[in-house]
């Protein structure tokens, strides 16, 4: 029998407020000493009042609208009641039958694999402590509780289980995360966890609307382990069935080191969180004109950015899709083509050749040093960048631009600097060249006799010879011509 893949995924974000939710504490908690960003509402102790964080309704509201959610006037915050260790007061202020946004949608692919996911709701809700666990010198387990992460804005965004496979799920995440860093509103570091993951799956009979048991998956943080997650419960789902096996409602967990995710308790009954509306904080009345403003402040989404790129400075589209990965990236391209020294590069090339640069050297150089475009761009400006482009076409070759920009990442001088100080400029008369490859046909004897032999690799060595001789000022393209030219002559 063959079988479906249904899977739906409820993402957390954390907002980058620079308070929490409903107190004055800071957001900022991730380098602080435990239990330090705290005050007596974040323990939720009698008595205190919270007060709503209004840049974490805008972020919701802003991210709501870029997911093309409707936006209703009329909203709330309600009491989710449950007891945890991470939740002291026993409930956590969230909302549940008037969320900011609903009935919302991403596409996920390109062409005719393109496909629309929809959005169930967007909502947001203080985030909990968390918990540490740790075993002591004789054994025993105990586990401590860190508060400063309590009432940190976290924005839920719950989508509809239109994924049919794990590589629709990690699509669809890395598009979100996407749109949440393009608007600014939330790191999107899963790793840090700031951007988390549960996943409903479940499977189902070919051309059935009925699914089997669901399983939610948890304890995911990262797109790898989220997929190899959903990847590894689809297989044992449809085996178990094959064996004759009866599946069951269940959370399980993902496990890193074993690759599998094993049982952590049973969902055979919807937990009763017992939902009213939070009786310190009033109903929020939005207005249409403040919505209308937070729409007009949501910036160029990445797939359109990339779509203009292609069309406006007809780039392919793999180097598009590259350059629009962060928002960063693509403000440091846009920002080289607004130099001058790019209108002196020929308009029919120059867009091409600033993408090489970046999704080339630069991007090696990134990934080295583990900085981030905007790290990069205080060594080197966009300006700086495009001046050695402009070298890299006639003074220096390709090679020593690569070493320039090295150089210029180090000590952020400018290209013409580098290579005045260092002689690098290019060497363009064609005696010197041809002195020098004399010298290399007179000291590589075998190698030459090898090429006439017919063994035609032989002729890279020599032009290396060559290069190695000029410290890389000769053009690799000339070498070549004329030590073809000379060695035919011989």
């Amino acid at each position: 029998m063959k079988f479906e893949t249904i899977i739906g995924l409820e993402v957390h974000a954390q907002l980058l407020t620079r308070s929490k939710m409903f107190c004055r504490c800071s957001a900022e908690y991730s380098d602080a000493p435990a239990n330090s960003f705290v005050c007596p509402v974040c323990f939720g102790m009698p008595g205190v009042l919270p007060t709503i964080n209004k840049q974490a309704i805008e972020y919701t509201i802003m991210t709501a609208l870029a997911l093309n959610c409707t936006v209703h006037e009329h909203t709330k915050f309600d009491r989710k009641n449950y007891p945890y260790p991470d939740l002291m007061k026993g409930y956590q202020i969230s909302q549940y039958d008037a969320p900011l946004g609903q009935d919302g949608w991403l596409t996920i692919g390109e062409g005719e694999e393109k496909k629309r996911i929809g959005i169930t709701r967007v909502h947001l809700e203080e985030d909990v402590a968390k918990l540490l666990h740790r075993t002591s010198v004789d054994g025993k387990h105990y586990s401590l509780v860190d508060v400063n992460r309590a009432g940190v804005p976290l924005m839920e965004v719950v989508g509809e289980p239109d994924l049919t496979s794990p590589e629709e799920a990690r699509q669809y995440l890395m598009k979100l995360r996407n749109i949440l860093r393009y608007l600014g509103v939330s790191t999107g570091n899963m790793e840090e966890g700031s951007f988390r993951c549960d996943a409903n799956i479940s499977i189902r009979p070919a051309h059935c609307k009925e699914t089997m048991a669901k399983v939610e998956v948890k304890n995911m943080n990262s797109f790898r382990a989220v997929f190899r997650a959903l990847q590894y419960e689809e297989n044992r789902q449809r085996k178990a069935v094959a064996d004759g096996q009866s599946l069951v409602q269940e959370t399980r967990g993902w496990v890193e080191e074993t690759g599998k995710t094993v049982s952590m308790r049973s969902k055979e009954y919807a937990h009763d969180y017992r939902y009213f509306p939070e009786p310190d904080l009033p109903p929020i009345m939005l207005s249409r004109n403040w919505i209308e403003e937070i729409r007009s402040r949501i910036p160029e989404m990445p797939e359109a950015r990339r779509d203009r790129f292609v069309v406006q400075y007809g780039l392919p589209l793999y180097d598009a899709n590259l350059l629009t990965g962060t928002r960063e990236m693509a403000d440091y391209f846009e920002a080289c083509l607004d130099t001058k020294s790019y209108g002196r590069m020929p308009p029919e090339s120059g867009a091409k050749e600033i993408s090489n640069w970046l999704l080339g050297e630069v991007s090696r150089i990134i990934n080295v040093t583990g900085c981030d475009i905007d790290g990069f761009g205080k060594s080197v400006s966009p300006e700086r960048l495009c001046e050695l482009a402009l070298c890299a076409r006639g003074d220096i070759n390709i090679a020593t631009a690569k070493s320039v920009l090295e150089e210029m990442f180090k000590s952020g001088r400018s290209p013409a600097d580098i290579v005045q100080e260092k002689g690098l400029s290019q060497i363009t008369d064609d005696h010197k060249i041809e002195s020098e490859i004399a010298a290399v046909i007179a000291n590589n004897p075998q190698a030459v006799n090898d090429y006439k032999a017919g063994k035609k690799q032989s002729l890279k060595f020599l032009v290396g010879q060559v290069m190695k001789a000029t410290r890389g000022r000769a053009s690799p393209q000339v070498v070549n011509e004329l030590l073809s030219k000379k060695l035919g002559e011989d």
